[in-house]
């Protein structure tokens, strides 16, 4: 009996998948999704067996949040749902049990229902692993000049966004890694990490205060071992949401991960 996830930011298409979906024998439990980070908030609360996801959508894509998936301790099935069909060499590349095109069809997701069920293993199930301890202090590699460094989240600052690329801030220094800074918000987000401006993401703990400057609000972030002190400009949109965060303590949260 699986359990599943639905995204697509296009409220008519999720709706008719999930009313597919729940004509299937075999799912048990849907949940609905309008975005990446709505999913990965979802995935936090309630681990699923699979993934019904949409390809285009605004901010982390489709491609993107099945990568990130898919460094899930138990990553659950992946199924892409889309009107475009030159997405489908990449989506298997990303491990991905099955490529539906819309207009959907039942008889066409029944089937990928029935890989899904025949994909499973005895090893435990999403829904048996505990998502906190999973992922207690991710470690991301580091490639220069021919050396692997492993950089565990708990190092990091504060991260820069460079381009496509991001750059790590850590108390040993930066590290430049091939990931957009959107998918590192996306899954350091409840690991106490905060988007403050566009080019900016910040371990909350490292946060000593905030200040006027000007017409602007900048956040203020400890030195630690070679790195400086350094303050970062915060986004007016986002002055509020940093101040909640912080003033309700999110360190009960995240301290130790």
């Amino acid at each position: 009996m699986l359990r599943v996830l639905a995204v697509d930011d296009e409220k008519p298409a999720l709706d008719e998948l999930v009313y597919l979906l729940r004509a299937q024998p075999a799912v048990t439990e849907i949940h609905a999704a309008s975005d990446a980070t709505s999913a990965l908030r979802l995935l936090r609360a309630n681990p699923v067996d699979a993934v019904f996801l949409d390809i285009n959508m605004p901010g982390l894509d489709g491609m993107e949040l099945a990568g990130i998936l898919s460094e899930f301790a138990a990553p659950p099935a992946v199924v892409f749902v889309t009107a475009h069909d030159d997405k489908a060499v990449a989506a298997f590349d990303l491990g991905a049990v099955d490529y539906l095109l819309k207009p959907l069809r039942e008889a066409r997701l029944a089937e990928a229902v029935r890989r899904i069920a025949a994909a499973r293993t005895t090893t435990a199930t999403p829904a048996e692993s505990d998502p906190e301890s999973a992922d207690t202090n991710e470690v991301i590699p580091v490639e220069l000049g021919g050396v692997t460094t492993l950089v565990h989240r708990s190092s990091v600052s504060w991260v820069e966004a460079d381009g496509d690329y991001a750059r790590l801030h850590t108390s040993a220094g930066s590290h430049l890694v091939r990931i957009p800074l959107s998918a590192l918000e996306a899954r350091w987000q409840d690991a106490g990490f905060l988007r403050v401006h566009r080019s900016y993401l910040v371990a909350l703990r490292q946060v000593t205060g905030l200040r006027t400057v000007g017409s602007g609000t900048v956040v203020c972030l400890r030195g630690e071992g070679a790195a400086a002190a350094v303050e970062l400009p915060v986004s007016r949109r986002q002055v509020r949401e940093l101040k909640q965060r912080l003033v309700r303590g999110p360190r009960q949260t995240w301290t130790g991960r």
